[in-house]
C-alpha cells in the first residue's frame, strides 16, 4: 500500500470491509493516475488487485452479507463489551477509592491508639523499652507524692472508726491500718510498716529488665575456658592426701578460743532464756536491721501492699457512699431511726470526703502508675507492652502500604479505562458508517427507495 494518511485512516479501528475497499480504490485512482494508458485502465497491479477484491465482493451481494454480519456482531457483542469493561473499570476506581480511604482512616485511628497508649505511659514512642525503663526512676517521686496528698482523707477515715466502733463496741477491731498508717506517715518502707521503725539500709532487689535480645544463645552459658581445672597433685595410690604427715592428718580450726575484744555480743543477738517447753528468743527489736527484697520497697510500690491499700480505700469509698445515701434519706424522710443516734456528718462535708477519697483512688489507679508497677515488676509485661506498641505501628505501615496499593489499582483502572474509550468512541463510529453503507446500498438496489434499519447503533 502507498504511504497515505486517509488509507492509514481506513485501516484503523475495526476489520477492513467491501466499503473500504472501495474508498482505497477511489485512493488508489491518485497515487497510481501515473499507471492509466489510453484506454483507461490501470497498468499498476495493486489496483488491479483491489479491483479483483471489489468484483469478489460483488459476487452474489456477499458484501452486504458480510458487512450485517459485522454490524450485527459490533452491535450485539464488541460495543457492549467494550462498555461493560469500562464499566468494570470504573467500578474498580470507586472501589479502590473506597478501601484507600479506609485504609488511611484505620492507619489514623492505629496512630492515634498508638500515640495515646504512648502519652498515658508518659514516653516518646521513639525505644519503647528503653524510655519505659527510664520512667521507671520517676515511681518512687510519684509514690511520695500521693503519700504526701492523702491528709484530707484523715477525717473519713475517723468517721468510719467511729461508726465502726458505735455498731460493734468492744468487738470492734482497727479499721483500714495501712490506709490509716500511709495517711499519717506518708509512703515509707514496708520494713518499717512491718517492724515499726526505719532500718538502717536498704538494699532492694534490681530490676532485670533485658533491653537488647541476646545474639546466640550459647550465650548464656559459663565458659571455663581451655585449660583443665588444677585440683592437686595425684596421688597413686588412690588414698587422699589431707596435707603434710607430720601434723597427723588433723584439721586446723584456727584460733577459737579468743573472742574479739570489738564485738558487742549483746547487739547482734537476742537474749535467750528457759521455760518449760524450751528455749526462748525474746525479741529486742530491730535496730540495725537491713531492709532487703520486698521490704526494701515502698509501701505504694510493693504489690501486696499497693493491693490492700487499694482494697481498703475502696472500703472507705464504698462507707462513704452509704453514709450519704443515707444521710439524704434520713433528711428528706424527717422519721426516727437508728441513723440519727449514729456519728453525723453533714452532706456537704460528706460530699467533701468522698471526692477527697476518689481522687485518691484515681490518683494510685491511674493508667500510666499502673502500667509502670507492672513494668517494674514483671520483665514479662514489659515485653508485651512493648510488643503491643510495636503491632500498633507496624499495623500503621502495613495499613499505608495497603492504601498505596490500592491508589496504585486504581490510577491503574483509570488507565485503562482511558484507553478503552478511545477505542469504544472509534468503534461506534465506525459501526455508524457502516450502518449508513449498507443502508445506502439496499437503498441502490430498490431505484433510491428509503431504508432504515431498526434496532442499530442510535439504540446503544
Amino acid at each position: 500500500m502507498p504511504a497515505h494518511e486517509d488509507i492509514a485512516a481506513l485501516l484503523s479501528g475495526s476489520y477492513i470491509n467491501y466499503f473500504h475497499c472501495l474508498k482505497i480504490i477511489e485512493i488508489l485512482k491518485e497515487t497510481e493516475a501515473d499507471t492509466k494508458n489510453l484506454f483507461g485502465r490501470y497498468g499498476s497491479q495493486r489496483m488491479k488487485d483491489w479491483q479483483d477484491v471489489v468484483r469478489s465482493y460483488e459476487k452474489e451481494n456477499l458484501y452486504l452479507a458480510e458487512a450485517a454480519q459485522m454490524l450485527v456482531r459490533n452491535i450485539n457483542y464488541e460495543i457492549p463489551g467494550l462498555k461493560k469493561q469500562i464499566a468494570k473499570e470504573e467500578q474498580l476506581q470507586v472501589e479502590c477509592e473506597k478501601k484507600h480511604g479506609d485504609y488511611l482512616k484505620n492507619e489514623a485511628s492505629s496512630k492515634i491508639e498508638f500515640l495515646t497508649l504512648c502519652k498515658q505511659l508518659g514516653i516518646k514512642g521513639d525505644k519503647i523499652k528503653r524510655e519505659l525503663v527510664e520512667r521507671l526512676k520517676e515511681l518512687p517521686e510519684i509514690y511520695d507524692k500521693i503519700g504526701k496528698s492523702l491528709k484530707p482523707l484523715q477525717p473519713a477515715i475517723e468517721l468510719y472508726s467511729a461508726f465502726t466502733k458505735y455498731i460493734l463496741g468492744e468487738q470492734a477491731s482497727e479499721v483500714l491500718p495501712l490506709l490509716k498508717y500511709v495517711v499519717e506517715h506518708g509512703n515509707t518502707t514496708v520494713y518499717e510498716w512491718s517492724y515499726g521503725e526505719p532500718p538502717l539500709s536498704i538494699e532492694p532487689d534490681p530490676v532485670h529488665i533485658e533491653l537488647e535480645e541476646k545474639d546466640q544463645a550459647a550465650g548464656d552459658q559459663i565458659d571455663f575456658g581451655d585449660n583443665a581445672i588444677d585440683f592437686g597433685s595425684e596421688n597413686t595410690s588412690g588414698e587422699i592426701d589431707f596435707g603434710d604427715g607430720d601434723t597427723g592428718g588433723e584439721i586446723d580450726w584456727g584460733n577459737i578460743d579468743v573472742a574479739p575484744a570489738d564485738v558487742d555480743v549483746s547487739a547482734e543477738v537476742a537474749a535467750i532464756s528457759l521455760d518449760e517447753s524450751g528455749i526462748v528468743i525474746e525479741e529486742q527489736g530491730v535496730g540495725g536491721g537491713v531492709a532487703r527484697g520486698r521490704d526494701a520497697l515502698s509501701l505504694l510500690d510493693n504489690t501486696t501492699t499497693r493491693n490492700q491499700f487499694i482494697d481498703q480505700l475502696v472500703e472507705l469509698e464504698s462507707f462513704l457512699k452509704m453514709r450519704l445515701y443515707e444521710t439524704n434519706a434520713a433528711n428528706e424522710s424527717q422519721t426516727f431511726s437508728l441513723i440519727e443516734q449514729l456519728p453525723t456528718e453533714s452532706v456537704s462535708a460528706l460530699a467533701a470526703m468522698l471526692t477527697a477519697v476518689q481522687s485518691a483512688s484515681s490518683a494510685i489507679t491511674a493508667t500510666e502508675i499502673t502500667h509502670l508497677h507492672n513494668v517494674k515488676h514483671s520483665p514479662r509485661y514489659v515485653d508485651v507492652l512493648t510488643a503491643q506498641l510495636q503491632q500498633k505501628l507496624a499495623l500503621c505501615d502495613k495499613l499505608a502500604a495497603l492504601a498505596a496499593r490500592e491508589h496504585e489499582r486504581r490510577r491503574a483502572a483509570s488507565a485503562r479505562a482511558d484507553l478503552l474509550r478511545p477505542l469504544l468512541a472509534r468503534l461506534v463510529a465506525r459501526t455508524r458508517e457502516l450502518q449508513d453503507d449498507i443502508q445506502s446500498e439496499i437503498s441502490k438496489k430498490y431505484k433510491g427507495r428509503p431504508v432504515n434499519i431498526i434496532g442499530g447503533v442510535k439504540f446503544l
